[in-house]
């Protein structure tokens, strides 16, 4: 825990268990708001081959996931370390241009 501390420049452990709580949360969050969208675009497995179902709802989440994710930091203090979190990754997935002025 003190490598993950040291590496995410966490000082206490109350904002170490604050982060793994916002990322179980968002997580279930995401998922849960993903399924009256995919309802409301008339996609499920049975209306659709669940080959693609799944893929097309894990690219409906993501989107969500990361929306949601400085969010729900954000209610747990932690918004300063999510909203960061999420300017590196997208910048790793190359889409580091949305936060750009």
């Amino acid at each position: 825990m003190e490598k993950l501390k040291h590496r995410w420049g966490i000082k206490s452990n109350w904002a170490l268990t604050a982060i793994f709580i916002v990322f179980a949360i968002n997580g279930s969050f995401a998922a849960w708001v993903a399924k009256p969208i995919t309802n409301l675009l008339g996609l499920s497995p049975e209306t659709l081959n669940p080959w693609l179902y799944y893929p097309l709802r894990i690219l409906l989440v993501f989107p969500i996931y990361q929306t949601t994710l400085p969010l729900i930091g954000w209610l747990f203090g932690q918004f300063k370390f999510f909203w960061e979190f999420e300017k590196k990754f997208l910048s790793r997935l190359g889409l580091g241009f949305i936060f750009k002025g």
